[in-house]
């Protein structure tokens, strides 16, 4: 008797070890799939992970994990260091100057050759941007670009029609000595100490930021930096020092405190991205009306278009195929025209795709607030060329300091000329340095 209940004893046991083992297997069998990205703020961050979530409900074989690395800057490091340690993420958000640095490192593949990629639907700016050698690298996800914001109710004080917008460095001159010449409290021209902006005036006056086509017929290896497309942005800067109509923290690439000089009334004409619209319109409701515009262009050029700024998502190639495909598949899901509108409404950031765009203007998202559709107009008014396409240089991140440096100087009432020949000296050795290693 004791050896029968022995035998169905042990009986039992293998069984639970085989069903357990079983059921270990199954667990396995779904894949984790790695997203890193550069979102901290509480909104952005639950809804990638409410899209992550919905993506992990939709199918059983694989599951998207998210993980935050700290800035653009951080989360590609952390992405290249990964990748020579053996344990590259699926998905890396990078920004948009980073591209030529992503593309650099080789750990990357273009979301082009990773089965079938249908890119009609996307707005065609923001694709032109992240094409490389005719093939798509990486899946736009949360794009913007500068506009002009104004205070209204300073405009009209100032003599201007409300809904007057300066289209040119020499209006926004005149408008403001306008108002001053009034007695407006305010009458000054913001804008963040950043590249960015420097970066977006030369591409509106058809000027390549960098060599060989931008960068985009071969590799950069010399900066404009000195051209006379950058000599026209650089003396803007300079008459608004000179006549004491700039204002800005003293900082670079201060967002949040150009956004609260503005705000605070500090500011007539302010710019920055179409991704603040959101958050400016709450914060000066009740204190003054808003407008947005177009961004102002040098005076005697013609509007060439804005370069999308922003960032988009890459794909780690060192993976199975499988896994690829699922997280193309994921991020292709989070940036369908469904959750580009869901996006759009949460941040401001265009949506990338012409169907959402067509989707918010069906509903009527554009017609209870007009400044909504400003952005997309620009936009959508771009001309598609190498100038609008964005500069591609594995030095673009040390360009910008340089850059901002250069300004600082001409705000505070160094030459323009010699700032920039300078600045372009300094990149031109950074550039010259960079592609050594390729």
């Amino acid at each position: 008797m004791k050896r029968i209940m022995l035998v169905f004893l042990i009986a039992v046991l293998s069984l639970s070890a085989i069903t357990a083992a079983g059921s270990q297997e199954t667990e396995t069998q779904v894949k984790e799939i790695y997203f890193w990205h550069a979102f901290s703020d509480a909104a952005r961050s639950q809804w990638i992970q409410d899209r992550a979530d919905e993506f992990n409900a939709m199918q059983s074989d694989y599951k998207v994990v998210l993980e935050t690395k700290g800035s653009y800057r951080d989360t590609l490091q952390a992405a290249v260091l990964a990748d020579k340690q053996g344990t590259p993420p699926h998905l890396v958000q990078l920004f948009e100057v980073g591209s030529q640095l992503a593309y650099d490192t080789g750990m990357f593949k273009s979301v082009g050759d990773i089965g079938s990629f249908d890119t009609s639907d996307y707005i065609q700016p923001v694709l032109n941007y992240y094409t490389i050698n005719g093939t798509v690298n990486s899946i736009p996800f949360n794009s913007s670009s500068p506009v002009l914001y104004i205070n209204k109710d300073k405009m009209v004080e100032a003599g201007y029609d409300a809904d007057y917008v300066p289209a040119t460095f020499g209006d926004v001159i005149e408008v403001l000595e306008a108002a001053r010449a009034r007695g407006v409290s305010g009458a000054k021209f913001s804008v963040n100490l950043h590249a960015w902006f420097f970066e977006q005036w030369m591409a509106q006056q058809g000027a390549m930021l960098v060599n060989n086509g931008n960068g985009r017929d071969g590799r950069a290896t010399e900066n404009n930096l000195n051209s006379q497309a950058a000599i026209n942005i650089g003396n803007f800067f300079a008459e608004l020092s000179r006549k004491n109509l700039y204002t800005y923290t003293g900082k670079f690439e201060d967002w949040g405190g150009s956004d609260a000089i503005f705000q605070e009334g500090q500011a007539m004409l302010h710019i920055t991205s179409t991704a603040d619209l959101g958050n400016i319109t709450s914060a000066v409701e009740g204190k003054f009306n808003l407008g947005v515009g177009f961004m102002p262009i040098p005076d005697g050029t013609e509007r060439n278009g804005t370069v999308i700024g922003g960032a988009s998502v890459w794909v780690a190639k060192n993976h199975p195929v499988d896994e690829l495909t699922a997280a193309r598949d994921f991020a292709l899901y989070m940036t369908n025209m469904k959750n580009m509108v869901s996006w759009h409404k949460l941040t401001g950031y265009y949506p990338v795709r012409n169907s959402s765009i067509e989707a918010l203007k069906a509903e009527g998202w554009f017609d209870s607030d007009a400044n909504q559709i400003v952005a997309f107009n620009q936009l959508l008014a771009t001309k598609v060329n190498a100038a609008t396409a964005g500069a591609m240089a594995g030095t673009l991140l040390d360009n910008r300091t340089i850059i901002e440096t250069a300004i600082q100087k001409i705000i505070q009432g160094g030459d323009v000329k010699a700032a920039l020949d300078e600045a372009k000296v300094l990149s031109d050795a950074k550039l010259k340095e960079y592609n050594a290693n390729f």
